[in-house]
């Protein structure tokens, strides 16, 4: 193998970079499982903040196209946790599920780093767990990453900060409502809110492997139900599934279809969205190993449908099964036969692995290299996509040197694994200047919640890679199959994770599996030696340092935004388009105020509209930006680069009836930089 070689790559990836460039954080050591009896008792705490950034003329994340500017807010984005205290011991796990594409390595230390200032050694590298829903309609530019940054039009302060701000806030929020309380665990399944994506990929897999995948879908539900007293406080309902049912033609801020189901489980459980005040009920719905899982049941290649034709009602119908498969999951959730919790996390090179041949299909060792992007990833996944930044690009295309030499199988096989075969590289990310542009360094966790045990990666796992990493873990830690998860999108993200047969076909996926086809591989070493010395108690430490994601350069390629101006003629507020005097059921109201850049005050925890109802002479709201009936769209006149047009739309329920008015909140910034905060309302308007 050409090892001189790659240390030559590896020293350009971070030659440069210097001491100061790596985080300097708390050592995290493995800590031992700990089992005592299950009706000993928890502490449990729910919490929930915003985390939804800006709206308006910036990237969205998720699909990594250019042309895809936020241009207002469908539904808001926020960070739920979860704290669980084993009473017993004080051993304590946090889990925060995001509504957003990705947990980005550069976020993860920030709140981390925050933690420790708020909370010294309470909430560490290991015991808390971050992780995204992978929904492609939130705001872009949080990631200090480049090749994360620049598809978004480069590193967003606002749109970072509000990630930051909120997942530690959701944190604070659970942690202080700890209480007494219960946990148990649900299982289920759910068969029509996925499909295979990547089929001829999976195909390649051994029969052994695809027999546990009868329709080429992972349909496991499972569920954590968490209570204070006699009362559910909470609910973690995991399945994997992508978040791209809005499609790359959307342009509004969304949850997409996980955050669906958490809106309708929140509602059922709470009613109107309380904006002040301890949450009642936290309904998160995280992923496991999605890598090959689309909601898009249709599978027409760059013209993505299923189950119908409108991709917002595609949206609401598989969230909505995937409320309901985890309502009845919740519903029969029974106590656990074990109880305790207990967490451990190691950072691991992925960039230099030696791998035994242990964990290789053909038991020949190999290794990994610095990261890099294949062809078939630039071509995008054409099953969720109307839009390819470059057409010409095909998923399966693959690198013609390597048929020439034989394929795979060739004499040559070894100095091939050595080198990403059969990956056509269009992007060396891991040696680009000035330093890597993906993390390298990656951390690898386990945590254990009474009977249930999530192998986190901060990758995409496809259905079979997560089979193959669950079956070690369970093997290692003697744990039934069924209660080990692969918890993806988990404090950091790096792209995705097949199995080396998967990769040899160069899907989409293949070309995204950065790191070369024994990728799966390496995971599958790290986390078998990560659960073995967790059993033996042996201690690994925290692994070699993640570099500091704040050092050096962080473009923005977006051009400094006006100060705001009215509409000639015109004042803050006015209403420019009034709604009808009566509206039926069903139908859409809309009205157009003179408004300012959104993005001046992102009103976190707040909202920027409401749709209010009269109670004699008073007036309440029953809806307002994080209802999925209504809409905010942000836009500049004419001729006009400094104003803005804010147009409120409400897509009148079946239950409404009565007198309404909308009423917005808008925030101008002058040139001096003050804001000035004012108000808009609508004429009334009958419903019925």
């Amino acid at each position: 193998m050409s090892l001189s070689r790659r240390s030559v790559l590896v020293g350009a990836a971070v030659g440069g970079v210097g001491v100061g460039a790596v985080f300097a954080a708390n050592a995290v050591g493995a800590q031992p499982l700990r089992h005592r009896d299950a009706g000993q008792g928890y502490q449990v705490g729910v919490g929930i903040a915003d985390i939804t950034g800006a709206v308006a003329g910036q990237g969205m994340m998720g699909y990594s196209e250019a042309d895809q500017v936020t241009t207002g807010l469908l539904t808001r984005c926020f960070a739920r946790a979860y704290i669980i205290v084993d009473q017993a011991t004080g051993d304590r796990v946090a889990f925060v599920n995001t509504d957003n594409a990705c947990l980005f390595q550069s976020v993860h230390l920030v709140v981390m780093q925050q933690l420790a200032q708020r909370y010294g050694g309470l909430y560490t590298e290991r015991n808390v767990n971050l992780n995204a829903t992978h929904n492609h309609n939130s705001c872009g530019g949080s990631a200090r990453e480049y090749a994360y940054s620049l598809a978004a039009m480069g590193f967003q302060q606002n749109s970072h900060d509000a990630e930051v701000n909120g997942i530690v806030a959701a944190i604070v929020n659970a942690h202080d409502n700890l209480a007494p309380g219960t946990i148990m665990l649900g299982h289920g399944e759910l068969h029509d809110a996925s499909a295979n994506r990547s089929r001829v990929a999976f195909e390649l897999n051994p029969d052994a492997d695809k027999a546990e995948f009868p329709n080429a879908i992972d349909p496991k539900i499972t569920v954590l139900k968490l209570r204070q007293g006699g009362r559910d406080v909470g609910a973690i309902t995991w399945f994997a599934t992508h978040g791209t049912s809005l499609t790359d033609r959307n342009t509004l801020i969304s949850a997409d279809n996980k955050g669906y189901a958490s809106y309708r489980w929140e509602h059922d459980e709470m009613g109107v969205r309380h904006l002040d005040g301890p949450p009642r009920f936290v309904a998160a719905f995280p992923q496991t190993n999605p890598g090959d899982m689309t909601p898009n049941l249709w599978l027409r290649p760059m013209h993505p449908g299923g189950p119908t034709e409108d991709s917002r009602t595609n949206c609401a119908m598989i969230g909505e099964r995937q409320y309901q498969a985890g309502r009845a999951a919740f519903d029969g959730a029974s106590p656990m036969s074990s109880g305790g919790v207990d967490a451990v996390l190691h950072y691991v090179d992925l960039s230099d692995t030696a791998i035994d041949g242990a964990y290789t299909p053909d038991g020949k060792p190999a290794r990994t290299s610095p990261a890099m992007m294949g062809a078939a990833a630039m071509a995008t996944s054409t099953e969720d996509n109307w839009n390819s930044q470059l057409s010409f690009l095909q998923e399966g295309d693959s690198n013609p040197m390597v048929a020439a030499l034989g394929g795979l199988n060739s004499p040559i096989e070894d100095w091939m694994r050595d080198v990403q075969a059969p990956k056509l590289i269009l992007a060396p990310l891991g040696i680009l200047p000035p330093r890597p542009w993906v993390p390298q360094i990656v951390p690898l966790q386990l945590m254990r919640i009474g009977d249930l045990v999530l192998a986190s990666g901060p990758s995409e796992y496809t259905v079979v890679s997560g089979l193959r990493i669950r079956r070690i873990v369970s093997r290692a830690l003697n744990v039934p199959i069924e209660n080990v998860l692969v918890q993806g999108y988990s404090n950091g993200y790096c792209g995705y994770v097949t199995t080396p047969e998967e990769y040899a076909s160069q899907q989409y996926e293949g070309g995204e599996t950065l790191y070369g086809r024994w990728t799966l591989s390496a995971h599958m070493q790290e986390f078998d030696r990560l659960a073995q010395a967790l059993a033996a108690r042996v201690d690994l430490g925290r692994g070699p340092a993640p570099l500091d994601w704040t050092f050096g350069l962080q473009p923005n390629l977006l051009g400094a935004v006006p100060a705001d101006v009215p509409q000639p003629g015109h004042a803050y507020g006015d209403v420019l388009a009034q709604p009808d005097a009566n509206y039926p059921t069903g139908q859409t109201v809309s009205v157009d105020f003179v408004g300012a850049h959104p993005n001046n005050n992102l009103h976190p925890d707040g909202t920027y509209f409401e749709v209010q109802r009269a109670n004699g002479d008073n007036w309440s709201r029953v809806h307002d930006d994080n209802d999925w009936c209504t809409e905010l769209h942000w836009f500049r006149p004419d001729g006009q680069p400094a104003a803005s047009t804010v147009r409120i739309q409400w897509t009148v329920p079946d239950d409404a009836a009565g007198r309404y008015r909308i009423q917005y909140t808008g925030d101008s910034r002058d040139a001096g930089g003050a804001i000035s905060q004012f108000t808009g309302t609508s004429a009334e308007f009958v419903i019925g």
